[in-house]
């Protein structure tokens, strides 16, 4: 085997409802709102990587702990596939830049490169509201 090459492994949907506590047919709603996109063998048995199964802990955490409806949901999932693309594009540009404006001072790059500021993913989490006391 290829070192290079990483193996996929697939779980069926009676393991995927198993390990997160989830009926099957929610699964199936998912699937059926568009939220998740198993991939599907040849008998047409639906396969779940671990791509997809870390979209259903995303949207699980949304769900369970944030209480967002299934509307939100896709709403949520679809600004982050956006946000991503439009890292992906400014990535390129920067990349441009660099191969445009300062090839051959690959160093005056890096230094410039730092001053613009990285941010981290954040998780979602929830916030309880405090009840004032008046």
């Amino acid at each position: 085997m290829d070192e290079g090459k990483e193996t996929k492994k697939y779980y069926h949907i009676s393991s995927v409802s198993k390990m997160y506590n989830i009926h099957p047919q929610t699964l199936r709603l998912y699937e059926r709102e568009g939220l998740l996109k198993p991939s599907r063998s040849e008998k047409n048995t639906r396969l779940y990587t671990d791509q997809d199964l870390r979209e259903l802990e995303l949207i699980l955490n949304l769900s369970r702990e944030l209480g967002v409806n299934l509307a939100g949901i896709d709403v949520i999932l679809n600004m982050r596939k956006k946000i991503q693309q439009m890292e992906k594009e400014v990535n390129q540009f920067l990349e441009y830049v660099r191969r445009e404006f300062f090839e051959g001072r690959e160093e005056e790059f890096e230094i410039k490169k730092d001053s613009l500021v990285r941010i981290m993913p954040a998780k979602i989490i929830k916030i309880e509201k405090v009840k004032s006391k008046e």
